[in-house]
């Protein structure tokens, strides 16, 4: 059974790899990006998502089956929020109700293992509070500094699993019968990463900070394919789940015990 599928962040990367699986297996694909795939959109402003959504279901004939979010950047900077989470939250609603229409709706968004690392719970607040303002003046001054600036790409990511796993269950996603869930991926080999990764320095750090003892660094592809299983009618009943795709960094980092924290304390 072919279906359409909306991938935003169409032109590279994750979002790239993933339109071209999902055209290889004869589904419809309409690209959203910043210039040269369907539906040209700035995913960074309230408009510009609102603007992007409209179009996709103008250019969508035959409705919309799934929607796939991989559009993003890992800048140091405020506007990574407004890309990483707004452009994600923003325009995933705007398109639920054409979703919901669909005879098996499915939707996915890319978070990352840094979902993990330190965070501005400052910053993640006012993202899950829909304070675009607010998370932006946060963001400018955590952006003062090259430390603090990372900050905003982790606390997007933070912020974009904790929204996926509060809406999934929701009546707008569980209740329309909307899998909605997120996968983090560990290091992906990807033009965003190749600058980072070609120096010395740039890999030991990254490697110290996300440990993969499985077959290391991983090619986009490694993302696209769970992807586009978690979008397909194959997945009934997973939802608001972070998947972490990342080479055993989640495992290293949090050990084998992530359940204790809920136990009854021992007399």
């Amino acid at each position: 059974m072919t279906r359409t599928y909306v991938v935003t962040g169409s032109a590279s990367g994750i979002g790239a790899a993933t339109t071209e699986l999902l055209r290889s297996h004869g589904h419809t694909v309409i690209g959203v990006d910043l210039a040269g795939v369907e539906v040209d959109g700035d995913l960074s402003t309230h408009e510009g998502r609102l603007a992007a959504a409209s179009a996709v279901v103008e250019a969508a004939d035959d409705g919309i089956d799934a929607v796939i979010a991989c559009a993003g950047i890992s800048a140091p900077i405020s506007k990574t929020m407004s890309i990483n989470f707004f452009g994600v939250t923003e325009f995933l609603t705007a398109l639920q109700p054409t979703l919901s229409l669909a005879d098996a709706p499915r939707a996915a968004v890319v978070s990352s293992m840094a979902s993990l690392q330190p965070v501005s719970p400052e910053l993640v607040d006012a993202a899950l509070a829909g304070d675009e303002a607010r998370a932006i003046e946060i963001g400018d001054r955590l952006a003062a500094t090259p430390e603090a600036g990372f900050l905003n790409y982790s606390s997007s990511k933070r912020a974009l699993s904790r929204w996926v796993r509060r809406e999934s269950v929701t009546p707008a996603w569980a209740g329309a019968g909307i899998p909605l869930n997120a996968v983090a991926p560990g290091t992906v080999t990807t033009a965003m990463t190749a600058g980072l990764l070609d120096s010395p320095e740039g890999l030991a750090m990254v490697d110290a900070a996300v440990p993969m003892p499985l077959n290391y660094h991983q090619p986009a592809s490694s993302i696209a394919e769970l992807l586009v299983w978690l979008t397909s009618p194959a997945n009934t009943h997973m939802a608001g789940q972070t998947i972490y795709c990342d080479g055993g960094a989640d495992a290293v980092l949090r050990g084998d015990d992530i359940w204790s924290w809920n136990d009854a304390p021992q007399s």
